[in-house]
């Protein structure tokens, strides 16, 4: 670890008001969990420095690299709707840049944004986001990733004891919708919002740079990439259960993993958050709710941009939306010569009758891309499925070139919950193995896990599992 260095220069060019320059609280007796080595390579560690103390102290938040000063970011945000202006990093906390990734560790105790918490977090939900990250990531989704993970003595209270743990996470950027609400509230909102929105530029929009009109502009490129995440999401069947503004990505990634659930028996309104009452944030509100957050934004910048002319321009959000959604989708189903007007009938009859005859979302597409038809059984999926395969005769591209396109967008295996849940209890045990294991198939969607072939299998009935937000 010795040569390894992070660059905190970007502080320079912020605020103060945004960040607060703290300390980690290392864990009792820290153990590795998990590394993610081809990532932490990547990002310039030395794979020979892995199984160093100094290494272990870096993930516990001990041991300082040249060039660090850890810091907790403050925000604000929506949370189901109802705005909470002091948020901020409570149990995060950011210790520089490498090779272009802001560096972050999530459980690393109590700073000055904890609100009353203990600053921590779980094994069993650092287990959860250190995978779902990498997954995200190989299915072609922006995501922040995941580098390492560690368990340890410390004891964490939520619903009963557990243990704590430490996920050292990386992102081109970790500033959120809720980081505008932040700079937004109180006296000078327009000095600091226009700081904020230069910040931001810099770091992931350059080319708005000189824009005459670059702050209206910087709002567009949110806006795009947010609907391009919101498509991706929906056409892998991800939902990620928390919605709030403070967990929406400026850089349009996805952010701040908790109750998330990939779909299992295709259900349009399925709620993947036990703590979600209301069901703001199940699988067919996602792309409203994007919209909702946007508009947030908007108000967010508006003391340096036109608000309505943002306004007008997220009003054209779900339409856009669709149309990107449905094109993924004819995408999955191998339409090359896909058409929306004519096209998004056969697409949207087919969520009608997975929902009918509750098919297993992900097995499905795999089957059909593999044209192994045997376990769709139901008189809708069989209506569809002659409706599809007039369409795909009548196509100019050959069955090979559909097929080839299919077995690229549609991978073999998604992590279940219940798979996680398996990893979970053995991690719970002191065994990592399914831990490490779930990442090489995380890391390879669409490839071949003979050990674990029954994973790729519709779920089974009891297999369905639920999180909260508690972690």
């Amino acid at each position: 670890m010795k040569n390894f260095q992070l660059s905190t220069a970007h502080l320079e060019k912020l605020d103060k008001r945004f960040y607060d320059i703290c300390r980690a609280t290392p864990l009792e007796n820290p153990f590795v969990v998990s590394l993610n080595k081809p990532l932490l390579n990547e990002l310039g560690f030395n794979l020979d420095d892995l199984e160093s103390e100094e290494f272990i102290g870096f993930l516990n938040g001990h041991y300082i690299p040249s060039g660090s000063i850890p810091h907790a970011n403050a925000y604000s945000g929506h949370q189901f709707g109802y705005f909470v202006p002091n948020l901020g990093d409570g149990r995060a906390l950011n210790l520089g840049m490498s090779k272009g990734h802001h560096l972050q560790l999530k459980g690393s105790g109590i700073t000055k944004y904890s609100r009353e918490g203990d600053g921590r977090a779980v094994l069993r939900s650092s287990i959860r986001e250190y995978l779902i990250s990498e997954a995200m990531h190989a299915l072609g989704i922006p995501t922040t990733r995941a580098l390492a993970l560690i368990g340890s003595d410390t004891k964490v209270y939520r619903q009963t004891g557990e243990s704590g743990a430490i996920l050292l996470r990386s992102s081109s950027s970790w500033v959120r919708f809720g980081s505008f609400e932040f700079a937004y509230l109180g006296d000078k909102k327009q000095e600091r919002v226009k700081n904020l929105a230069d910040f931001v530029i810099e770091e992931s929009y350059s080319h708005l740079k000189d824009h005459p009109h670059k702050y209206e502009e910087l709002y567009f490129a949110v806006s795009d990439r947010t609907i391009e995440l919101i498509a991706l999401w929906q056409s892998v069947g991800f939902m990620h259960g928390v919605m709030n503004t403070d967990n929406m990505s400026i850089a349009g990634l996805t952010i701040d993993y908790g109750p998330y659930a990939f779909m299992e028996n295709f259900q349009k309104d399925f709620v993947c958050n036990a703590s979600d009452y209301d069901g703001r944030y199940s699988f067919e509100a996602q792309p409203y709710i994007a919209q909702w957050n946007l508009s947030a934004l908007a108000k967010a910048l508006s003391p340096i941009a036109d608000e309505d002319l943002l306004n007008r321009y997220n009003d054209t959000f779900i339409g856009k939306f669709k149309k990107r959604y449905f094109e993924l989708m004819g995408k999955k189903l191998g339409l090359l010569d896909y058409n929306f007007d004519t096209d998004k009938t056969l697409i949207t009859n087919l969520l009608n009758a997975l929902e009918e005859d509750k098919i297993d979302y992900t097995p499905f597409f795999y089957n059909l891309s593999n044209n192994d038809t045997i376990d769709m059984h139901g008189s809708s999926i069989s209506l569809w499925l002659k409706e599809y395969y007039e369409r795909i005769k009548n196509s100019s591209y050959s069955k090979e070139d559909i097929q080839k396109c299919m077995k690229e967008t549609n991978p073999k295996y998604v992590l279940k919950n219940y798979m996680l849940q398996e990893a979970i209890a053995k991690a719970e045990l002191n065994d990592f193995t399914l831990v490490d294991d779930l990442l090489k198939i995380a890391q390879n969607p669409f490839g071949e896990h003979k050990e674990y072939e029954h994973y790729s299998k519709p779920s089974k009935p009891n297999n369905t599992f639920i999180c909260s937000c508690s972690s």
